[in-house]
Formats: structure tokens, sequence, C-alpha cells
């Protein structure tokens, strides 16, 4: 529109999640007219984290090491696994505050009609891992999407010849929700999950 580097810069910011051509141009017009200094921190922020961030050696979290803080740390548990889809996931659980073991990061989930099976998902290193015999427990929290429940799964299954126990996160209604505001099979999975009280 104005130049071929704006549509380029344009074009650039789409590949973003939820970015489409409209929100693209105005975040455009907004760092070229409003925040030149900052559109320069922002090509400096991408350069560095694109140089020197990767995935750590052991769980495929991100880290600017070879080895995550977490997987290095002595203070976490060893035998207590959390296998995620996402770093996404790693930071959400982390902020929680509610996790002390260590993670394991899939890089996606299952997805047969994508062409997505356990070897593009690296499921065979993390089947690898578990039979160093060192692990006891491993949380599957997987997203709650049919895929996330196949790659649970699946799991489950692949894991059926190896001494750990499996578990799967808790399912179903939010701390502070209404149930006629839940969807149905958050509901089915709420009651199929009921807990005991006494």
């Amino acid at each position: 529109m104005f130049s071929d580097r704006f549509d380029q810069l344009v074009q650039a910011l789409r590949i973003l999640p939820s970015v489409g051509p409209k929100s693209a141009q105005r975040m455009a017009l907004h760092l070229i007219m409003k925040n030149r200094e900052g559109a320069l921190g922002l090509a400096y922020a991408l350069n560095e984290a694109t140089t020197h961030i990767h995935e750590c050696s052991i769980c495929h979290s991100l880290t600017e090491d070879e080895v995550c803080n977490i997987c290095a740390s002595s203070e976490r548990d060893e035998e207590l696994l959390c296998v995620v889809e996402s770093p996404a996931d790693v930071m959400a659980i982390e902020q929680s505050g509610s996790f002390r073991g260590k993670y394991h990061v899939l890089g996606g989930h299952l997805s047969p009609l994508d062409g997505i099976g356990p070897e593009e998902i690296g499921i065979p290193a993390l089947i690898h891992r578990l039979s160093s015999g060192q692990v006891k427990e491993v949380i599957l929290a997987t997203n709650a999407t049919v895929e996330g429940q196949a790659t649970a799964h699946y799991l489950v299954e692949a894991t059926k010849h190896l001494p750990v126990q499996m578990t799967r996160i808790a399912q179903g209604v939010p701390q502070g929700g209404e149930l006629e505001y839940i969807d149905s099979h958050t509901l089915s999975q709420a009651v199929h999950n009921r807990m005991r009280m006494k």
C-alpha cells in the first residue's frame, strides 16, 4: 500500500497466531508512526531469541542452555514426570506453583488426519526416557481436545510394559464456574471424574 517495505512488514506480522491482514496493518502503522524505538527493540529481541533459545536436550522445553533450569534442578522430584504438548503448557503449570516434578514436552499431539504420528511428536524419546526406571509416575497433561485425549490414550497403551504409574490431570467444572454455562462435554467429564468427599 505505502511501500514494498511496509507490505513486507505487514506480511511478516501475519505469521503470528490470530493476526489477520487488518490487525497486522494496524500493528505495522503503530510501530512505524508511533513507536520506532519499540520497533527496533522488538527486532533486536526477536533476533536474540531466535539465535539463542532452543530445545532442552532432556525435556524439549525452551532454554538458552543445553539443559533447562527445571531439568538441571536437584530440588525437583525426579520420580514425577508431567507430559505436556508445548512449552506454553510448562509455563502455565509452573505459574500455578502446584507441581514440583519434571516435564517432558511432546511438541504437539497425535493427529493422523494431518499426518502427525508418534514419531513426529517425540513419543519414542519419552518412552526411552521412561525406560530408565527413574520415573515412577507420569502425569498426562495433554489438552482436553479429541487429539489430546487420543495422545494420552496412546501413551497409556504404549507404556503398559513399563513399571510406571500413568495418571491424567482432572478435567471438569472450573473453579467458580456455574453449571448452566458449562458445555455438555465438560460437564460429562466432571460427573465421570467425580471425587469422594469423605
